[in-house]
């Protein structure tokens, strides 16, 4: 965990970009990954650490859909059903480790969000 921001204002978009991805409760499937791309490509260039916070929020969140896009397929073959308790998991990692990544924010530190695939550099 590095320190990244400085200023209220950065913490303070540092944190949404995080706590924007629980928008995904409201507007399922996309929800997680359209508030964390809007903050991060709205105030990326006037926050350099907006940049960092939301690549790692976006890889995070895309990271989960794509696990449980595999899932869900896997349920057509019967063994995804052994993994259909996977999801609920999911969903209750990524709200916690949302939290967590919000306060490192808050606090001026990137947090490093475990199970992630890193595609956007």
């Amino acid at each position: 965990m590095e320190t990244v921001s400085s200023s209220s204002a950065a913490r303070t978009w540092g944190v949404l970009c995080h706590a924007s991805a629980l928008c995904g409760f409201f507007l399922p499937a996309v929800g997680h990954i359209i508030g964390p791309l809007l903050i991060w490509l709205l105030k990326r260039d006037e926050f350099p650490e907006i940049n960092e916070h939301g690549k790692e929020s976006l890889n995070f969140q895309i990271s989960l859909f794509l696990y449980a896009a595999a899932i869900i397929v896997l349920c057509f073959v019967l063994i995804g059903l052994l993994l259909l308790p996977l999801l609920g998991l999911l969903h209750l990692l990524n709200v916690v480790l949302v939290i967590v990544a919000s306060i490192r924010a808050s606090e001026g530190k990137l947090y490093r969000y475990p199970l992630t695939i890193r595609l956007i550099k």
